[in-house]
């Protein structure tokens, strides 16, 4: 095995083809209104990470019913996931939150996703989506924004958390029964190999179930895109990159899915994307390369026990 894919760890859980289904809530960020800091982080555009942000003022059931609509047209799909994408979906009053899962659920909903930050999953919305969960048997899963285990960088990237904010959160997630998927960004010019080694050991020994890999693009007039116009950084190559996706896979546990190993960034306003190349032939290419290098998931990872996230 190469890799542990998403596709196939939904198929294991659920039975058959699961389809994310894109809700656009009218949310912020801590780190945008002053809370946290001001401008998000160096790479985040205004519009946040979701593509859907010009729909966050139609209602959850409409936005559910007319994606399921689309896709079960193109893709003749049966099964869903709730995909709580832009912004921060914690990042309303709990009773809100409440609601928004509750507008969610649905019989052909098998779960439903909540994008977050480590810092913004306080015990009471933990609860909230534990009620749901418990009333109408739908599985709740939680996406935490790491982006990096160096503190330096996420310093840099204005990131607004610390690492002992994401693993406190993964904890507390964890112990209410809910599924953690981490999103990293491999390729981040502050970091190194050696903190891309450290991240797959670190979810893998928190028991991530499940990671989302971001090559790292650059929207035009994010601080970052102004930086990296001045030359006071590089973007490595899409070789050194299936590199870093190497290494991390080899030190990442063979239990957790991988959801996928690049971005699919908007062309329109992108000063760096994707290496001017398409995301079908990248991952086509990073395959090959995995393959000729012989990686295989977890050769490096060694198993603590249980015990490691005690």
């Amino acid at each position: 095995m190469i890799y542990f894919d998403y596709n196939t760890y939904l198929k294991s859980k659920y039975g058959e083809k699961i389809y994310k289904l894109p809700v656009s809530l009218p949310v912020t960020c801590p780190n945008r209104d002053g809370t946290k800091g001001y401008g998000g982080c160096t790479f985040c555009a205004e519009k946040g990470a979701g593509f859907e942000v010009k729909d966050a003022q139609i209602p959850v059931k409409i936005q559910l019913a007319e994606n399921k609509k689309y896709m079960g047209k193109r893709y003749h799909a049966e099964k869903f996931i709730a995909y709580l994408q832009n912004y921060t979906s914690t990042y309303m009053p709990v009773e809100k939150f409440y609601e928004t899962l509750k507008d969610c659920t649905g019989k052909d909903i098998v779960a439903i996703s909540v994008s977050t930050r480590p810092d913004c999953t306080d015990d009471e919305y933990l609860k909230a989506a534990e009620n749901i969960s418990g009333k109408t048997g739908t599985d709740i899963i939680f996406e935490l924004g790491l982006q990096s285990v160096n503190e330096n960088t996420l310093r840099r990237i204005n990131r607004g958390h610390t690492l002992k904010d994401y693993i406190d959160a993964v904890v507390r997630i964890k112990k209410h029964g809910f599924s953690v998927c981490t999103h990293l960004i491999p390729n981040l010019p502050y970091d190194t190999p050696e903190d891309v080694a450290a991240a797959a050991k670190l979810v893998s020994d928190l028991k991530t179930d499940t990671v989302k890999l971001h090559n790292l693009f650059l929207i035009d007039k994010t601080p970052m895109a102004e930086d990296y116009k001045m030359h006071k950084f590089e973007i490595c190559s899409y070789t050194e990159y299936f590199s870093l996706i190497g290494l991390f896979l080899n030190n990442l546990s063979p239990k957790i899915a991988v959801e996928r190993f690049f971005a699919r960034c908007p062309e329109e306003g992108c000063v760096f994307s994707n290496w001017g190349r398409s995301w079908r032939w990248l991952q086509n290419e990073l395959m090959t390369y995995l393959f000729q290098n012989g990686i295989s998931q977890g050769s490096l990872y060694i198993d603590e026990g249980e015990d490691s996230v005690s």
